[in-house]
């Protein structure tokens, strides 16, 4: 590696650096510990790759099945959301580690160290992927914008297209400027989901007992399937590993070892905030659904006519735009995943509002063709399970190597619960297809 000259705190940013320059120059402070800072302060340069993958995993796809979950079976499956929750904890903080450690994004190990057909072979499959999840998420804000507004829902998309034109030029300025503005829509999802929390008065008793493994027949089994299976999410396992490459240079092994460790604190704050936030959704449906009688909860429209005469309008509107704010944010999220596939299988690139107009079409024929927009975010789901395996398996391999991550190779302990969370997660994705295909 390059030897970069020391990092210190003492003089002045010189006038004009960028944020992202700012950002940089604290977090190499921090790893050649020359940094005085404490506290969250300290950390606070490291924050925010987990945060852009979290969005993923409050897509409207994770609305749909929460609200599902809540309204049948009530609180019961809560322990399913904890359990899926951990599972991406640890498969995001591989991703992340690859990144760190190789300074290469994981389709790129791929297409370095696998033969070219299965190389080509990944990227069809991670492009169908990456495209049958930016469609469920576009459709997700379109629909929140007409629930928001009354306008059709081809106006609804309109709208959604200029919005999330305007987030990807945003990247245009350095990843700093993008984190913060998607660090944004959590926040606003998660004001959003607190508010509903609060005007729906959630059963304590009955939602701490809903953090205890248990089923309620056959049907909450497969829909604890459905939770977990569509946790995990492909792309984001993919642009994860980019978010991190390169975005803090280090020196040499021992910063390496640390930037991992201050990269897990990302990892387990983003990803534990966004799940409490899939809990908030399922324990909001099983306060105001369940027992009520509410068919088909589990569609946007549904659950947002429902709340109104059971919560109150201020519990619909925040719904809404909690819905609003996961679809845009997910949607950019999404095209910058498609980006990372292409570049890094293909080593080949074309401009974000080309690929933006490009995946943003199925959901205008979808709207042109009058699909139900749920019906349509359910295939999805089913899409994206076949892309599960296709990320997981190299991921898996890659940080157990040693010639891959040298310090940073993972613990046996740490392969093998892995391996033991994708074992659960691809053959409850093989389960939710048989289902899907058989009825």
């Amino acid at each position: 590696m390059s030897s970069l000259p020391p990092t210190t705190e003492s003089a002045p940013p010189p006038a004009g650096r960028s944020l992202d320059d700012r950002m940089t120059a604290r977090a190499e402070a921090v790893l050649a510990r020359h940094s005085q800072k404490r506290g969250l302060a300290r950390i606070l340069p490291f924050l925010g790759p987990a945060v852009i993958a979290s969005i993923a995993y409050m897509d409207p796809g994770n609305f749909a099945t929460n609200i599902q979950g809540g309204a049948q079976f009530g609180y019961a499956l809560l322990w399913v959301i904890l359990a899926a929750n951990l599972m991406a904890m640890l498969i995001q903080n591989l991703s992340a580690k690859l990144g760190i450690a190789t300074g290469k994004n994981l389709p790129e190990t791929i297409r370095e160290r696998w033969p070219r057909p299965v190389v080509w072979l990944y990227w069809v499959q991670a492009e169908i992927v990456a495209m049958a999840t930016d469609l469920a998420e576009f459709l997700g804000a379109a629909v929140a914008i007409q629930l928001l507004t009354g306008l059709p829902l081809i106006w609804g998309a309109s709208i959604t297209a200029a919005l999330t034109f305007w987030l990807l030029t945003i990247q245009r300025r350095g990843f700093r400027p993008l984190e913060l503005v998607i660090g944004g829509f959590v926040a606003i999802i998660g004001v959003a989901y607190l508010t509903q929390f609060v005007l729906a008065r959630p059963a304590l008793a009955e939602l701490g007992r809903g953090f205890i493994p248990s089923f309620q027949g056959v049907d909450s089994v497969y829909l604890a399937v459905g939770i977990i299976g569509a946790t995990v999410m492909p792309h984001v396992i993919y642009l994860h590993s980019a978010l991190t490459q390169g975005r803090v240079p280090t020196r040499n092994d021992d910063e390496k070892v640390r930037l991992s460790r201050l990269n897990r604190i990302d990892v387990i704050v983003s990803m534990g905030l966004a799940g409490l936030i899939n809990m908030s959704m399922l324990a909001v449906a099983a306060a105001t659904f369940y027992g009520k009688g509410v068919e088909n909860a589990g569609d946007l429209e549904t659950a947002y006519r429902t709340l109104t005469p059971l919560l109150g309008p201020a519990a619909a509107t925040a719904f809404a735009i909690a819905l609003l704010a996961s679809g845009l944010s997910s949607s950019a999220v999404g095209t910058m995943a498609g980006q990372v596939i292409m570049q890094g299988f293909v080593n080949f690139s074309i401009p974000l509002w080309l690929r933006r107009t490009i995946t943003m079409l199925p959901a205008f024929i979808v709207i042109i063709l009058g699909l139900n927009p749920t019906d349509v975010l359910v295939l999805s789901q089913v899409i994206l399970s076949f892309g599960v395996p296709f990320a997981l398996i190299p991921l898996l391999l890659f940080t157990a190597r040693r010639d891959v991550m040298g310090v940073l190779t993972s613990r046996p302990l740490v392969t093998g619960l892995g391996w033991v969370f994708a074992s659960i997660i691809i053959g409850l994705n093989v389960y939710l297809l048989w289902g899907a295909f058989t009825g």
